[in-house]
């Protein structure tokens, strides 16, 4: 069965500093017509940054469109034409203040494709040499180093919240036991 849309219309109906959102008309493989509210992002990169006893250094940092605090592994986007890879050592650096030696393209996932395009390459960051962090000046963060098998706890628990964080820390260990 062919499970694909067809495009009829696109409206841009917003085109802001991080993000872009549109309505697009489709037709349906029923031949039905549905509308579908897209936001187009650049792409984005996420890193598992561990030190050579297994922490994980995330940030702690309030999210707006939750009204929380989470917990989080360092990530980024990407700015027009970056390589991923230049994106997770930049994000990296400027989000814990480390540089990694050794940068491991994991996989990539798309983040919420019910209603966005946002891909997320996601990295293993190891042989972490400490340097100087820069955040974004909007950014308020706190670097915090956790071992690994806790903060693999704390998604149990329901402590860690962030998907891209949940995926990361579960990825690294399926990665680390050879399962990948």
């Amino acid at each position: 069965m062919d499970f694909s849309e067809t495009t009829i219309s696109t409206k841009q109906i917003f085109s802001g500093k991080i993000l872009k959102l549109r309505l697009d008309e489709v037709k349906l493989p029923n031949g039905k017509h549905s509308t579908r509210e897209i936001v187009e992002h650049p792409g984005a990169v996420a890193i598992v940054p561990l030190d050579d006893d297994r922490n994980v250094i995330m940030v702690r940092q309030y999210r707006k469109p939750v009204e929380e605090v989470l917990l989080e592994i360092p990530a980024g986007k990407l700015e027009k034409n970056e390589d991923i890879n230049l994106c997770a050592q930049r994000e990296l650096l400027e989000e814990t203040g480390y540089k990694a030696k050794n940068l491991i393209h994991i996989m990539d996932f798309y983040t919420s494709p019910g209603f966005s395009n946002e891909k997320m390459a996601l990295f293993i960051a190891a042989g972490l040499e400490e340097s100087v962090g820069r955040p974004d000046e909007d950014e308020i963060i706190k670097k915090e180093r956790i071992p690994l098998e806790k903060a693999l706890d704390m998604v149990k628990n329901g402590e860690i919240k962030d998907a891209k964080t949940i995926v990361g820390l579960l990825v690294s260990q399926f990665y680390f036991q050879g399962d990948l």
